[in-house]
Parts: C-alpha cells; structure tokens; sequence
C-alpha cells in the first residue's frame, strides 16, 4: 500500500483552503496532465499552455471528466508555443505559481534532431523565465533531468556532483538549470529544479520511436510482440511513479515562497530512491500483467537483446535527502506500487496515443 506524506497532505488542505492560479506549460502531455489534474481537483485555478507537438487534446478532456463542473470552470486552454515570447507572457498573466513541463523529451530524440530540441527546451525555457519574471510570479518550478548527471560514476547521485552531459537532451536540461540559477540571483525570480528520474503512470504513451520503457514494453507484452532491451538488461534506474512527481512539483511550488532569498534557485533528485535493472523490470512488468489480465496474456513475452544505444547513461540511482530535507518530499509509492495502481490504465489504453 502507498505511504501517506503527512507534509504534503497538509500543504493539498492549505491549498484548497487558499486557492492560488497556477499556469502548467506542457499541460496535454504526460506528466503536465497528472499535474493539471491534482490542482483542479484541489480547486484551483489553472491555466495551461500547450502546443500539441508530443501532448494530445484527448489528454485534457480525460481530465475535464475526471472532476466536476465548478472545477473544470477553473481551466483555461491556451494553445500556444514556447517559442513565442508573447504566448509565455499572455500565459502568465496573473499567475501565483509556474509549473514548467513543457519541453521535447528524449535521449534519442535529441541526437537525431539537436535543432528542434535546443528551440523547445533552451529558447521556450529562457521565454518562459522572461514571461514569469515579468509577471512576478511567487515560484517558477520546472522539469530537469538526471540526464544532467552524465558520465559521473558515482552511487547514488547527489545535486552537487555532476559530470559531463552524454547527449543534446542532457545539455539541455543542465543549461536550464544555468539560467534559472541567473535568473534567481539577478531577478530574484524563486526557481526549483526537479531532476527527474525516470518517471512512468497513466497518459504515458505506450507508442512511437521515444516511448518510455513502462508503456512501450507493457504494451508490447500484451500484443504478444517482442520487448526490446537495449544491452544486456543489467543496465538500472531510479523508477519514480507521477503521484511522487505531482507531490514534489506542489510542494516546491508552496515552499519557494518560505524559504529565504538565498536560496532562490535550488535543484533536487525526484526519485524513490531504489535501483532497478531493465532485466527486473521485465520480470515484474510481465508478473504485474499476468496478474491483472490472467496468466496467458504475458507468458511467452521472453526480451530480446539489442546494441547499447548512444547517449544512454548505464547506471542511475537518486539520493532523495536533499528533497526531503528543503521541501518535505518523501515518494508515496514504490515502484511495485505504482505498477499495480497503474497496470489497469496500461491495459484499457494500451493501443491509444497519447502523453509527452
């Protein structure tokens, strides 16, 4: 069973006891989805900025059905790119709290096409601060990456230690985390960097060339096709489930308003805290399907053994004290905890698209 965070609990208490706006970028993706979701349902005020280039409107409106009337009143949709300087401000406009998703994720993704990934994730995000420093927004939380930690071989990773980055993706995110870092000390502008590691849950797309390993295998194994591991499959990750990813972004977003000025720009791991092999996860993905849909529907799912692909880092570990310590975080679910809340989704939306 999930563990409560009795901080965070009280944090969703005083947040619907004092509703704020909130403007959640890359809001029809993936993780932006799950986050526009937890806010409405905590009836606040949200705007979300998209231009549909990985999310998807049905993202949006699966969200729209999930709360009620009042609460999806406190939406407003714009469509717009990050690349657009005025689309960021007009986004901003009165807003308390930013929520900075948007961006083109993807190792592999930012070595066939370094261009379009610099544009989205370095030019939309030096807009986006521009944007929320004008508007004077009380924080300005955005999405990092542990890509950021590159060749460094230390276990576990610790925000102060980072080595060179492996790919277009990971210098992205390290130069995201330059500029929030100006923008603090030259603006005062409250910046928390979440470098995320390897997050899954539902409204992840199980489809196209840069699927995350959950969904793409979880629907592989239910189409009876083969899963592709990329090495030998004792290459590990920190698997962090979005229900940890939604408490950490709320409550760097309530605590950057406390903390003193100093610490205007700070960058915390979002993880559990717990390695995974890939030949592991392939085990208990396949134990979790059989579980929820009957034996037969992953017994001949057997992995098949690919190159090591480019840019990818070989081993990743979170340390989370730093997290916990600023902010209060502390993950609610397990990796095995969150597969099992969230294999029933996997299963009814195997064949859909969607996410980020």
């Amino acid at each position: 069973m999930p563990t409560p965070n009795p901080i965070y609990e009280q944090a969703l208490k005083e947040l619907k006891a004092t509703p704020r706006k909130w403007l959640v970028t890359g809001c029809a993706g993936f993780i932006g989805s799950n986050l526009l979701e937890a806010l409405l349902k905590q009836d606040q005020t949200v705007v979300g900025l998209d231009n549909y280039a990985t999310g998807y409107p049905h993202n949006i409106e699966k969200v729209k059905e999930l709360v009620s009337e009042d609460q999806r009143n406190r939406f407003t949709m714009i469509e717009g790119d990050l690349s657009d300087l005025d689309a960021c401000k007009h986004a901003c406009e009165g807003v308390d709290h930013v929520l900075h998703q948007g961006a083109l994720g993807s190792v592999p993704r930012s070595i066939a096409d370094p261009i379009n990934s610099n544009a989205a994730n370095v030019t939309g995000f030096l807009n986006m601060l521009v944007a929320a420093r004008d508007a004077k927004v009380k924080s300005f939380v955005y999405a990092s990456s542990s890509s950021v930690y590159g060749d460094h071989p230390d276990l576990p990773k610790v925000e102060a230690n980072v080595g060179n980055p492996l790919s277009p993706y990971a210098v992205t995110k390290k130069v995201n985390e330059l500029y929030a870092e100006q923008f603090a000390n030259h603006y005062g502008l409250p910046c928390r960097g979440l470098r995320y590691f390897n997050v899954f849950g539902p409204r992840q797309d199980p489809n196209g060339a840069y699927a995350a390993v959950i969904p793409k295998w979880i629907a592989a194994m239910i189409q009876r096709e083969a899963v592709r591991i990329f090495g030998d499959g004792e290459t590990s990750r920190d698997f962090c489930y979005i229900e940890n990813v939604v408490q950490a972004n709320l409550l760097a977003a309530v605590h950057a308003t406390t903390l003193d000025a100093e610490a205007d720009h700070q960058v915390f791991n979002i993880a559990v805290g717990a390695q995974t092999t890939l030949n592991a996860l392939h085990t208990l993905l396949q134990g979790a399907l059989q579980e929820y849909s009957g034996p037969g529907e992953a017994q001949n799912s057997t992995p098949v053994y690919e190159d090591f692909r480019p840019g990818d880092v070989r081993h990743s570990l979170a340390n989370i004290d730093q997290v916990a310590e600023s902010i209060g975080y502390a993950p609610t679910h397990t990796i095995e905890e969150g597969i099992a809340e969230a294999m029933p989704w996997y299963i009814r939306n195997h064949e859909v698209v969607g996410d980020q």
